[in-house]
Protein backbone atom coordinates (compact mmCIF):
# COMPACT_ATOMS: atom_id res chain seq x y z
CA UNK A 1 0.00 0.00 0.00
CA UNK A 2 2.83 2.34 1.12
CA UNK A 3 4.86 1.50 -2.16
CA UNK A 4 1.26 2.32 -4.58
CA UNK A 5 0.97 5.62 -2.55
CA UNK A 6 4.31 6.64 -2.58
CA UNK A 7 4.42 5.73 -7.01
CA UNK A 8 0.78 7.82 -6.87
CA UNK A 9 2.70 10.94 -4.94
CA UNK A 10 5.66 10.86 -6.95
CA UNK A 11 3.46 11.04 -10.27
CA UNK A 12 1.03 13.90 -8.97
CA UNK A 13 4.48 15.75 -7.94
CA UNK A 14 6.28 15.14 -11.12
CA UNK A 15 3.40 16.33 -13.29
CA UNK A 16 2.42 19.20 -11.21
CA UNK A 17 6.37 19.95 -11.69
CA UNK A 18 6.02 19.59 -15.61
CA UNK A 19 3.04 21.43 -15.71
CA UNK A 20 5.00 24.17 -13.81
CA UNK A 21 7.70 23.91 -16.16
CA UNK A 22 5.12 24.35 -19.40
CA UNK A 23 3.42 27.47 -17.44
CA UNK A 24 6.59 29.16 -16.64
CA UNK A 25 7.54 28.98 -20.58
CA UNK A 26 3.90 29.45 -21.72
CA UNK A 27 4.64 33.10 -19.96
CA UNK A 28 7.97 33.62 -21.06
CA UNK A 29 6.55 33.10 -24.83
CA UNK A 30 3.57 35.75 -23.73
CA UNK A 31 6.29 38.36 -22.16
CA UNK A 32 7.64 38.29 -25.75
CA UNK A 33 4.21 38.66 -26.94
CA UNK A 34 3.92 35.95 -30.12
CA UNK A 35 0.56 35.89 -31.17
CA UNK A 36 -2.01 37.05 -33.82
CA UNK A 37 -5.28 38.18 -33.75
CA UNK A 38 -7.86 38.54 -36.18
CA UNK A 39 -11.25 39.76 -36.64
CA UNK A 40 -14.16 37.49 -36.17
CA UNK A 41 -17.46 39.20 -35.91
CA UNK A 42 -18.78 42.01 -34.80
CA UNK A 43 -19.66 41.75 -30.57
CA UNK A 44 -21.90 43.74 -28.74
CA UNK A 45 -21.49 47.45 -27.88
CA UNK A 46 -18.16 47.72 -26.42
CA UNK A 47 -16.41 44.39 -27.25
CA UNK A 48 -14.72 42.95 -29.44
CA UNK A 49 -14.91 39.05 -30.45
CA UNK A 50 -11.20 37.95 -32.04
CA UNK A 51 -9.38 35.18 -32.70
CA UNK A 52 -6.73 34.76 -31.27
CA UNK A 53 -3.58 32.46 -32.51
CA UNK A 54 -0.66 31.41 -29.33
CA UNK A 55 1.88 29.28 -29.31
CA UNK A 56 3.02 26.76 -26.85
CA UNK A 57 4.31 23.08 -26.46
CA UNK A 58 0.77 22.88 -24.71
CA UNK A 59 -2.36 22.92 -26.08
CA UNK A 60 -4.52 23.81 -23.21
CA UNK A 61 -1.59 26.50 -21.88
CA UNK A 62 -2.00 28.30 -25.20
CA UNK A 63 -5.65 28.58 -24.21
CA UNK A 64 -4.80 30.26 -20.87
CA UNK A 65 -2.22 32.51 -22.45
CA UNK A 66 -4.60 33.18 -25.68
CA UNK A 67 -6.74 35.65 -23.13
CA UNK A 68 -3.32 37.44 -22.24
CA UNK A 69 -2.96 38.14 -25.34
CA UNK A 70 -6.00 39.19 -26.29
CA UNK A 71 -5.55 42.34 -23.73
CA UNK A 72 -2.26 43.07 -24.61
CA UNK A 73 -3.29 43.39 -28.49
CA UNK A 74 -6.29 45.55 -28.14
CA UNK A 75 -3.92 47.64 -25.80
CA UNK A 76 -0.94 47.61 -28.16
CA UNK A 77 -1.78 45.71 -31.58
CA UNK A 78 -5.23 46.45 -32.89
CA UNK A 79 -6.04 44.20 -35.36
CA UNK A 80 -7.15 44.42 -39.52
CA UNK A 81 -10.89 44.05 -40.49
CA UNK A 82 -12.02 40.93 -42.29
CA UNK A 83 -15.12 40.40 -44.32
CA UNK A 84 -17.07 43.08 -43.45
CA UNK A 85 -15.83 43.37 -39.68
CA UNK A 86 -13.83 46.07 -39.27
CA UNK A 87 -10.73 46.93 -37.95
CA UNK A 88 -9.66 48.39 -34.46
CA UNK A 89 -6.69 50.33 -33.60
CA UNK A 90 -4.93 49.53 -30.42
CA UNK A 91 -6.29 51.53 -27.98
CA UNK A 92 -2.54 52.92 -27.13
CA UNK A 93 -0.54 54.68 -30.28
CA UNK A 94 2.46 54.92 -27.42
CA UNK A 95 5.10 52.09 -28.54
CA UNK A 96 6.77 52.45 -25.01
CA UNK A 97 3.69 52.04 -22.69
CA UNK A 98 4.27 48.54 -21.84
CA UNK A 99 7.70 49.48 -21.03
CA UNK A 100 6.83 53.12 -19.20
CA UNK A 101 4.53 51.04 -16.96
CA UNK A 102 6.35 48.17 -16.79
CA UNK A 103 5.28 47.40 -12.31
CA UNK A 104 1.55 48.23 -13.60
CA UNK A 105 1.42 45.95 -16.41
CA UNK A 106 3.34 42.92 -14.67
CA UNK A 107 0.88 43.08 -12.26
CA UNK A 108 -1.87 43.20 -14.64
CA UNK A 109 -0.69 40.19 -16.72
CA UNK A 110 0.17 37.84 -13.61
CA UNK A 111 -1.12 34.74 -13.55
CA UNK A 112 -4.96 35.09 -12.59
CA UNK A 113 -4.21 39.10 -12.92
CA UNK A 114 -6.79 41.76 -13.57
CA UNK A 115 -6.40 41.12 -17.40
CA UNK A 116 -8.86 38.35 -16.93
CA UNK A 117 -11.81 40.88 -15.68
CA UNK A 118 -12.24 42.04 -19.34
CA UNK A 119 -11.97 39.13 -21.54
CA UNK A 120 -13.44 35.85 -21.95
CA UNK A 121 -13.58 32.39 -23.91
CA UNK A 122 -16.43 32.47 -26.40
CA UNK A 123 -16.41 28.62 -27.08
CA UNK A 124 -15.54 27.89 -22.84
CA UNK A 125 -12.46 27.19 -24.40
CA UNK A 126 -13.52 24.26 -27.29
CA UNK A 127 -11.18 24.83 -30.07
CA UNK A 128 -12.33 23.50 -33.62
CA UNK A 129 -10.05 20.74 -35.76
CA UNK A 130 -8.50 23.70 -38.01
CA UNK A 131 -7.69 25.62 -34.67
CA UNK A 132 -5.20 23.52 -33.24
CA UNK A 133 -1.60 23.05 -35.46
CA UNK A 134 1.33 21.76 -34.95
CA UNK A 135 4.36 24.38 -35.96
CA UNK A 136 7.87 22.68 -35.34
CA UNK A 137 7.65 21.66 -31.63
CA UNK A 138 4.76 23.36 -30.61
CA UNK A 139 1.17 24.23 -31.08
CA UNK A 140 -0.17 27.53 -32.80
CA UNK A 141 -3.89 27.40 -31.13
CA UNK A 142 -6.53 29.22 -32.57
CA UNK A 143 -9.27 30.53 -29.60
CA UNK A 144 -11.74 32.81 -30.10
CA UNK A 145 -12.41 35.35 -27.45
CA UNK A 146 -14.51 38.18 -26.58
CA UNK A 147 -12.73 41.79 -24.94
CA UNK A 148 -14.53 44.14 -23.36
CA UNK A 149 -13.17 47.10 -24.66
CA UNK A 150 -14.80 49.67 -23.28
CA UNK A 151 -14.30 48.31 -19.54
CA UNK A 152 -10.71 47.94 -20.58
CA UNK A 153 -10.34 51.19 -21.73
CA UNK A 154 -11.94 53.36 -18.96
CA UNK A 155 -9.88 50.89 -16.11
CA UNK A 156 -6.53 51.80 -17.84
CA UNK A 157 -7.63 55.62 -17.75
CA UNK A 158 -8.82 55.55 -14.19
CA UNK A 159 -5.03 53.87 -13.16
CA UNK A 160 -3.47 56.85 -15.15
CA UNK A 161 -2.45 54.43 -17.88
CA UNK A 162 -4.02 56.02 -21.02
CA UNK A 163 -5.16 59.50 -21.29
CA UNK A 164 -9.15 59.54 -21.74
CA UNK A 165 -11.13 60.51 -25.01
CA UNK A 166 -12.06 63.43 -23.78
CA UNK A 167 -8.71 64.77 -22.63
CA UNK A 168 -7.28 66.41 -25.67
CA UNK A 169 -4.23 65.47 -27.31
Amino acid sequence: MKKIFLTLLTSLVFTINVNAQAQKKANKDTNEWRYQIEAVSTGVQGTYMIKVWSYSKKPDIAIEQAQKNAVHGIIFKGFEGINGVPGQKPLTSNPNLLDEQADFFDAFFADGGKYKKFVSLTTDGAIEAGDRRKVGKEYKIGVIVTVLKDALRADLESAGILKGLSSGF
